[in-house]
């Protein structure tokens, strides 16, 4: 009986359809949602004090999903009606009910998101986040806590990631800086918020 020298190697909990949305669809929603959500940019706080995020945000959801990270406080805005439709496909393809949405605006390679987890006690224990890219292809990286391990994504527009179960305990992620990539990118990380 053999034994596989990677049977103890962790993979998170994700299911990833990388051509969920054709290229046309994702074309068309991507145009309709940068021109119909109201986009700002927060700051943040670091040990060298606050600095400006590196991509533009957006929150939208019901009226009590309240969410907190990086000391940003964000109270939602309303749906708008690409968001919205694109929130029911996925929470069909997901089977998870979502009330919330975090859209994040990636200029271009230089904006980006650095290492961290969505643990924040208003998403549960398990929090099932679905994400789906839109724009230009970024890699998406996910590092588990312990082993150091890097399970990497090219998440293309059209593309549909949901992480589950303990991806949010025992792993981090993030979307490093690509200086090649001149277009933009939108990712929509729908989650269900506990009203507080």
């Amino acid at each position: 009986m053999s034994t596989d020298l990677f049977d103890d190697v962790p993979t998170p909990d994700v299911a990833w359809f990388p051509d969920w949305l054709s290229a046309d669809a994702a074309a068309q929603l991507l145009a309709r949602i940068i021109a119909e959500v109201s986009w700002q940019q927060d700051s943040m706080f670091t040990p060298a004090g606050k600095v400006p995020l590196p991509r533009l945000t957006a929150w939208q959801g019901e009226p009590d999903a309240v969410y907190v990270y990086s000391g940003i406080r964000n109270v939602p805005s309303a749906w708008t009606p690409a968001v919205a439709e694109l929130r029911a496909a996925v929470q069909a393809a997901s089977h998870a009910p979502f009330n919330s949405v975090l859209l994040n605006r990636y200029r271009s390679g230089a904006d980006s998101m650095g290492w961290h987890a969505d643990r924040e006690p208003e998403l549960g224990r398990e929090p099932v986040i679905a994400s789906v890219s839109l724009g230009s292809t970024r890699r998406f990286d996910l590092q588990h806590n312990k082993t150091r391990v890097v399970q990497s994504y090219r998440l293309k527009g059209g593309s549909l990631l949901v992480m589950r179960g303990r991806t949010q305990a025992e792993w981090r992620h993030r979307v490093p800086k690509e200086p090649d990539v001149q277009s933009e990118r939108v990712n929509l990380t729908f989650r269900f918020v506990m009203p507080r």
